[in-house]
C-alpha cells in the first residue's frame, strides 16, 4: 500500500522562471532552491525542473532534478511520464531495502524505455540532464543521464577527499535527443552506504558550478558556505553569490540532511 504521508513538490521553470528572483522552499527537511539568472546577463526562460517525493513514515526520499535547453518541453515531458508511474515507484520504495534498490534498476530503465515515452519524447523541442537521487534508510541509489551533480558531505568522507558522487557526462540527454535510442544507451547509476553520523546530500543543476567568478566547481567551496549554520541559510548565500557574479544560466538546487545511527563499513584492522 502506499502510506498517505509522502509529502511532494514537481516544478518546471516554464511554469515560473525565477529570472531576477532567488527562491527557497522547503518540503519536510529538503531545502529546494532555485534561480532562474540574471536578466542583466541576457536571462529570460528557466528550463530546470524537479520532481521530489517525501516518505517519514516509510523513510526515503525520492528527487528528480532536470537541466533542459532549446525548450522545457523535455523536462515536462520526464515529470509528467513519472508522476504516471508515481503507484509503481513508491510501492518498490516501501519495499525492504536489498529488494527496492535492486527492482529500482530494472524500473527506471523500463520507464525510460517504454514506447510511447520514446515516440514522445521524438516529437518535443529540445532535450534535458536527468539526475534521480534515492535515500532508503542508511543506502544512497542514483541514477544519471548528463551533468547534473550529486554531492555527499560528510566528515568521515571529507577527511578522504570523496565529495562528489557522480561523474558530469556531457552529450547525454533524454527528449529530442535522447541516450534511449542509441543502441547502447548511456548513463550511469550507483549506491553508496551512508555514514554513521551526519550526511548531507546535494544536488545541483549546472548554473551553480559554471557561474563566472566563484569557484562552485569545487565541492569544498559548497561545502563551505554551509559551515556554521542552517542549510536554508547555506543554499541563500549560494543563490545570492551567483546572483551577485551575474550569473546568466539557471540554478535548482535540492539538499538534505540524514544523521545514521548505524555503524557503517569499516576495514576489519578498524573494526572495535
Amino acid at each position: 500500500m502506499i502510506n498517505n504521508d509522502n509529502s511532494e513538490i514537481t516544478w518546471v521553470g516554464s511554469q515560473k522562471n525565477y529570472v531576477d528572483e532567488p527562491n527557497i522552499e522547503k518540503i519536510n527537511d529538503i531545502v529546494v532552491g532555485r534561480f532562474g539568472g540574471n536578466s542583466s546577463a541576457g536571462q529570460n526562460k528557466n528550463e530546470d525542473g524537479c520532481l521530489i517525493w517525501v516518505s517519514d513514515v516509510m523513510d526515503w526520499e525520492f528527487v528528480m532534478i532536470l537541466d533542459a535547453h532549446n525548450s522545457a518541453e523535455s523536462a515536462e515531458l520526464i515529470i509528467k511520464q513519472f508522476e504516471q508511474e508515481k503507484l509503481r515507484i513508491q510501492k518498490v520504495l516501501n519495499l525492504s531495502d536489498s529488494i527496492a534498490l535492486k527492482k529500482m534498476d530494472e524500473l527506471i530503465l523500463d520507464i525510460f524505455q517504454q514506447p510511447k515515452f520514446l515516440s514522445d519524447c521524438r516529437k518535443v523541442q529540445g532535450e534535458t540532464a536527468c539526475l534521480i537521487v534515492i535515500r532508503k534508510d542508511k543506502f544512497l541509489w542514483w541514477f544519471s543521464v548528463g551533468d547534473c551533480i550529486v554531492h555527499l558531505f560528510s566528515e568521515e568522507l571529507l577527511e578522504m577527499g570523496e565529495c562528489q558522487l557522480n561523474q558530469r557526462s556531457f552529450y547525454e540527454w533524454i527528449g529530442q535527443v535522447n541516450t534511449f535510442e542509441l543502441a547502447v544507451p548511456c548513463f550511469s547509476t550507483g549506491k553508496k552506504e551512508l555514514r554513521q553520523g551526519v550526511n548531507h546530500l546535494f544536488l545541483t543543476t549546472d548554473g551553480l558550478t559554471e557561474c563566472p567568478g566563484v569557484d562552485f566547481q569545487n565541492p569544498l567551496m559548497i561545502n563551505k558556505q554551509f559551515k556554521d549554520t542552517s542549510i536554508e541559510a547555506g543554499v541563500w548565500q549560494l543563490l545570492k553569490a551567483i546572483e551577485q557574479h551575474q550569473v546568466r544560466d539557471s540554478t535548482t538546487i535540492v539538499t538534505w540532511k540524514i544523521k545514521v545511527h548505524m555503524q557503517a563499513t569499516l576495514p576489519s584492522n578498524m573494526k572495535s
